[in-house]
């Protein structure tokens, strides 16, 4: 039996009718950057996942730049961050001239420790980048707790996570400001690059929206130096159709991924747990083995696609060598990306090949 990793293919194709008329209508009215489409998936997002607003964007990676303004970063600031998470997680601290200060991981969430981020606190920190990883919110309270003692400020990178909850609360609204990604694999994915911004205070917004269009507040006029990050229409008429099947994408990746916690009983595997204060929407599951790659070959060998996401944390990446982070120094995300390995984990997955899947690692 063959189980792919991810295909797309399945999730779009029942959307082709719909979404061919609602790009034609776009095309039609030429509503190619922002404009009614993206107002609309906005308004849309906001409502769905309980923001005040949301700004859409080109990509996931241009709202943590904006972020990183937003929070007034810049050379000599220390922005604390995690290891374990995709590059953009960490440009938008580069981007703006601030050094990411990593710091180790829960060994259990995989999301970054409260207890590393408040050893890592000097007078240079200004702000956390916190990675809900796989779609599991961290421990917010203690977070948030840490950066008010010190009056820091956070940004959530929910690249991963829309949808996810902490104690009833969206991610994204409990720091300052947080972001999206809606690249084609996530799981409110584009048919190209996307991206969104929200925060609960009005102020930042307001920048935020002058960034996203030329730091320009009317046409022809600019009260700063801004960028070019507006959502164009056909990914905002795209987005706002997926958008009303995200709540039943969401209940299958739970689905499935209780499916794999009760199903997978080897004593060597160590599986993602679910703490109490959260609501995963498992963008992956992912799995721990001290003989990863072993395991995988064997899930290959019986037509299971597999990933490892990701093998080398950003602390040890060669952009960040100047930094000085020797191998060991942060030995949790180390660990982690040593032995982690992610599984099959996508709505149009059937219980036949997720019984498969979980057999053929019990038989490992």
């Amino acid at each position: 039996m063959k189980v792919p990793f991810l295909d797309l293919k399945l999730q779009h194709a029942p959307l082709r009718a719909e979404v061919l008329a609602a790009l034609a209508d776009t095309y039609d009215n030429t509503r190619f950057c922002l404009g009614k489409d993206v107002e609309n998936f906005e308004q849309g997002f906001s409502a769905a996942f309980g923001h005040p607003r949301t700004l859409g964007m080109n990509s996931g990676t241009s709202p943590l730049h904006v972020a990183s303004i937003c929070g007034g970063f810049g050379p000599g600031d220390e922005i604390i961050t995690t290891p374990f998470t995709f590059a953009s997680s960490c440009w938008g601290i580069s981007y703006v001239g601030a050094t990411p200060v990593f710091v180790d991981i829960d060994p259990d969430t995989w999301c970054i420790s409260p207890e590393a981020i408040a050893r890592a606190i000097t007078p240079k920190t200004k702000g956390i980048v916190v990675v809900h990883i796989f779609g599991q919110p961290a421990r917010m309270d203690e977070i948030m707790a840490l950066a008010q003692q010190h009056k820091l400020f956070v940004v959530e990178d929910c690249a991963q996570a829309v949808g996810a909850r902490y104690k009833d609360r969206p991610v994204g609204a409990i720091g300052d400001c947080g972001t999206f990604s809606f690249y084609p694999t996530k799981n409110l994915g584009a048919c190209g690059e996307g991206g969104a911004f929200v925060s609960k205070h009005e102020a930042v917004m307001a920048k935020a929206q002058l960034l996203r269009v030329h730091g320009s507040p009317r046409r022809y006029a600019h009260s700063e130096v801004g960028f070019n990050f507006r959502m164009d229409g056909f990914q905002g008429a795209i987005l706002g159709i997926k958008l009303k099947h995200i709540a039943a994408w969401t209940a299958r990746r739970r689905a499935i991924a209780a499916k794999y916690r009760a199903g997978i009983t080897r004593a060597d595997v160590q599986l993602p747990v679910v703490p109490a204060y959260g609501e995963s929407v498992w963008h992956q599951f992912t799995l721990l083995h001290p003989q990863r790659d072993a395991l995988r070959a064997h899930l290959e060998k019986h037509g299971i696609g597999t990933e490892i996401i990701y093998p080398g944390p950003m602390h040890r990446q060669e952009c960040y060598a100047s930094l000085g982070y020797a191998a060991g120094s942060l030995p949790v995300a180390e660990k982690t990306s040593a032995t982690c390995l992610s599984l099959p984990i996508f709505a149009e997955l059937t219980d036949e090949q997720i019984e498969h899947v979980i057999k053929t690692i019990n038989a490992f």
